[in-house]
C-alpha cells in the first residue's frame, strides 16, 4: 500500500489522539515542525518525509501501547499532525 492517504486511513489510533492531531493542523508549519521532529536534518521531500514520519509514528505508537516512560502524548500528536499533513501534500500532488 504505497498511497499515503490510504495508508493513513488504515491507521488504528485512539480517537482522542487523532482529533488532537487534526486540531493541531491549524498551527502546523511544515518547516518548523519537521525540524523539531527530525532534529539535525533538513526537511525532506514530501514523499520521503511521509515514509520517515510513518516509521517514527509506528515506533511512537509501540511506546504508547507498551506504556514506556519515554512516551510523550504531545510528541505523538505532533507526529500524527505531520503525518496527516504529508499525506495531504502527496494527495494534492497526485490530483493536480
Amino acid at each position: 500500500m504505497s498511497d499515503p492517504v490510504a495508508r493513513l486511513a488504515s491507521l488504528s489510533r485512539p480517537r482522542l489522539l487523532v482529533r488532537a492531531a487534526k486540531f493541531g493542523m491549524a498551527e502546523f508549519n511544515r518547516t518548523r515542525s519537521l525540524r523539531r521532529i527530525m532534529p539535525g536534518e533538513a526537511p525532506p521531500a514530501p514523499g520521503k518525509a511521509f515514509e520517515l514520519l510513518w516509521e517514527r509514528e509506528d515506533a511512537m505508537d509501540a511506546a504508547r501501547r507498551e506504556g514506556t516512560a519515554s512516551y510523550s502524548p504531545a510528541r505523538h500528536i505532533e507526529l500524527l499532525a505531520a503525518l496527516i499533513h504529508e499525506a495531504r501534500i502527496a494527495d494534492h500532488r497526485v490530483i493536480a
